[in-house]
């Protein structure tokens, strides 16, 4: 039974209601309403993702990270209790809160009432359910652990959720202090400074080489502060389109891992992706050789998702996981030895959710550590430089009164 995404007005109070009817046909859902006491305004058919219709153009982004998180959480709830999956999303339907939302569920429970399985017809919406969701739920319909496999998908989006925004919190107020301490010189050098000099400039004495240092970068920034935002611009859209090449792209990866701070950072964020993935997967049934085709997906760095797919086939040669992921040399030891540890134990999937464990505990210290002392520094270095323009405006105010001593 499709579903229809309505506006109309209630005849008796006169307020505009917007919302999400299931119903043959349009003319169906226009009767249903009028039996509700509304005046349609509009009426719009949901269409999936695939199909390229209305939906596609006005829901370009889908749901949210946090409501995919709810979402998931809640339907994970409803099927423990015992709901089938229809009635779960039925009432996922009355309880959503964004239209955008409801409509996707809503589109969902119209495939499953055609009788597709949930799995497929999460692939009508892939801007919302990536391939790695999709391969879970199917996952877990063939198991029959439908329910379990959901409540762990449901702790992985809010793991991830969490994990992102612990870094982005701890380098806002890093970025903060040097996007102020810029503006603060950069009015400093343009307005501040020039007519305070040029006091001085008009005695005709020779200003202190301090004083001249600052005049002549003050100048330099008002002359050459557009030209050089020009090619800043030019310079980072032209790097952007370069980088969509997957040779350069890859080159710039390998790069990035090489260096000493960010290098770990990086290798830590893909790190704990690829283990807490790869432990979903494997602990909700889903084969090693699948799981390893399915999760490279998640790896942002081309450096380590080559050496992932390198392990991929070697692993289909016969070789263990843990020897096909050190080959790559991309990836901590820490890593390969709890995946040894697992393969020799028969506990990959939680030797896997350890390693996850312990590089979000490391990227979340070594973020903290970071963050702790780019504070201190960007507030001494913005101090520093406060410093050297009040140096030179009072180095000529201090000549002055020698002379007139």
């Amino acid at each position: 039974m499709p579903g229809f995404r309505y506006e109309a007005i209630e005849q008796a109070s006169g307020k505009q209601r917007r919302g999400v009817i299931e119903a043959d046909n349009a003319r169906q859902a226009r009767q249903q309403l009028r039996e509700q006491g509304m005046l349609v305004a509009g009426l719009d058919e949901i269409v999936s993702e695939q199909a390229g219709g209305s939906f596609l153009q006005r829901q370009r982004g889908g749901v949210s990270l946090a409501q995919l998180a709810l979402l998931t959480r809640q339907l994970s709830t409803l099927l423990d209790a015992g709901l089938t999956i229809e009635q779960a999303l039925q009432v996922l339907i009355e309880q959503a809160d964004q239209p955008r939302e409801r409509e996707v569920v809503a589109a969902l429970r119209s495939e499953i009432l055609a009788g597709v399985p949930l799995s497929k017809a999460l692939g009508n919406f892939p801007r919302v359910f990536p391939e790695l969701y999709r391969t879970l739920v199917a996952a877990g319909e063939e198991s029959g652990k439908l329910p379990a496999v959901m409540r762990r998908l449901a702790d992985y989006i809010e793991s991830s959720q969490a994990l992102r925004g612990k870094v982005m919190l701890a380098m806002l107020y890093p970025a903060i202090i040097t996007c102020v301490s810029i503006l603060v010189v950069g009015g400093l050098l343009t307005y501040v400074v020039p007519q305070v000099v040029n006091v001085f400039q008009n005695t005709h004495q020779q200003l202190p080489w301090l004083t001249r240092a600052l005049l002549a970068t003050s100048a330099a920034v008002k002359v050459g502060a557009l030209p050089v935002l020009l090619l800043m611009g030019l310079a980072g859209f032209g790097f952007a389109r370069a980088l969509r090449a997957e040779p350069f792209r890859l080159r710039v990866d390998s790069f990035l891992l090489r260096l000493p701070l960010a290098g770990r950072l990086i290798r830590s964020i893909n790190t704990a992706r690829l283990a807490s993935t790869l432990a979903i997967l494997v602990g909700s049934g889903v084969p090693l050789l699948s799981a390893l085709q399915h999760v490279s997906g998640v790896v942002i760095n081309r450096a380590q998702r080559l050496a992932v797919t390198e392990a991929s086939k070697q692993v289909r040669e016969g070789v263990s996981l843990s020897r096909a992921l050190a080959g790559g040399k991309v990836f901590p030891p820490v890593l390969i030895h709890l995946i040894a540890s697992g393969e020799a134990s028969g506990k990959l999937e939680h030797m896997l959710e350890r390693a996850a464990q312990q590089q979000s505990q490391e990227l979340e210290s070594r973020v903290s550590t970071l963050t702790g002392l780019m504070e201190p520094l960007l507030i001494l270095a913005m101090g520093g430089v406060v410093l050297l323009i009040v140096m030179a405006i009072l180095m000529p105010v201090f000549e002055m009164n020698q002379l007139i001593k």
